[in-house]
Order: C-alpha cells, then sequence, then structure tokens
C-alpha cells in the first residue's frame, strides 16, 4: 500500500468500540454489559446478532495492529471495556483486563500507531445499570475509580484520553 503524505496537521487514524470489536465478553473475567443485556433481548438487534465474538479482537489484537501499520495509521483511538476492568463496575480492577489493554498499548506503539483511549463508549457495567445506572450519583463515583484504574495502568504511554463517546446517546441508552 502507498503510504499518505506526511503532514503534521493531518492524523491518520480509526476508531472503535469496546463491544463492538473485542468479542470474548465472558474471557478473563469481564462482566456484562448493557450492550450484552440490549443484544440479547429478542427483537432488539436484527437476527439477534451480538457481540459476543464480534470480530474476535481480544484474541486477533496483534494481527489487527498489524493491519493497521500495513495501512500507515498514526493513531488508533479504541474505547476500554469498563465490564473489563470491573466485572460489575466497582471494587479492584482485574489484572487480566488490564494487561490486555497494556498488551494492545505495547504493540501500538511498537507500530508508531498513537494510542487514544476512551475510557466510555456506551459499555455501562450492567450491575450499575441494575442499580439505578448513569442517574444514580454513584456511578459518577465508581466511573472515577474506574478512570483511575485505566490511567494508573496505561497513562505513562497513552497521553491522549476522551471520558465520554457520544454523551448525548449516552443519556438515553
Amino acid at each position: 500500500m502507498t503510504a499518505l503524505p506526511a503532514d503534521p496537521a493531518f492524523l491518520w487514524g480509526a476508531a472503535t468500540a469496546a463491544y463492538q470489536i473485542e468479542g470474548a465478553v465472558t474471557a478473563d473475567g469481564r462482566g456484562p454489559s448493557i450492550w450484552d443485556t440490549f443484544a440479547h433481548t429478542p427483537g432488539r438487534v436484527v437476527h439477534g446478532d451480538t457481540g459476543d465474538v464480534a470480530v474476535d479482537h481480544y484474541h486477533r489484537w496483534a494481527a489487527d495492529v498489524a493491519l493497521m501499520a500495513e495501512l500507515g495509521l498514526q493513531a488508533y483511538r479504541f474505547s476500554i471495556s469498563w465490564p473489563r476492568i470491573q466485572a460489575t463496575g466497582q471494587g479492584a480492577a482485574n489484572p487480566a483486563g488490564l494487561a490486555f489493554y497494556d498488551r494492545l498499548v505495547d504493540e501500538l506503539l511498537a507500530h508508531g500507531i498513537r494510542p487514544i483511549a476512551t475510557l466510555y463508549h456506551w459499555d455501562l457495567p450492567q450491575a450499575l445499570q441494575d442499580v439505578g445506572g448513569w442517574a444514580a450519583r454513584d456511578t459518577a463515583e465508581r466511573f472515577a475509580q474506574y478512570a483511575g484504574a485505566a490511567a494508573g495502568a496505561l497513562g505513562d504511554r497513552v497521553h491522549l484520553w476522551t471520558t465520554l463517546n457520544e454523551p448525548w446517546c449516552a443519556a438515553y441508552l
């Protein structure tokens, strides 16, 4: 593939959402999210499709990053799955979940791709939704704890962060 001309004013990149690509929804301690519940509710999604496997990025991340490098990407904006870091949205961070993103970030950097992390892309842990979701003030406290765990694990290498993807939409999910 021919690379794009270098232009410091333009950042060539791509973005994804954890639920839409990772799959492995029960692997290594990941808890259920509101997306899992929604997608598994009959009649909600065409053909009953779910993110249970998706494109299996959780297991294919190294090959996916190699494809990004082949495309000449300079940046990759990915979202971190909150229920992969904290299955119920609270408590100690899941070491296996953090290790997945740790490996992903290291691989991106090894290929010269700038990692950009989004903390929330519509995958609230179902346990938090069950006690009020974003309408409950406690969820904001839990989010701060989760954000601290993610930043503590990745902040030495991830220098661009976004908090909420499309907050207007998240308000209605």
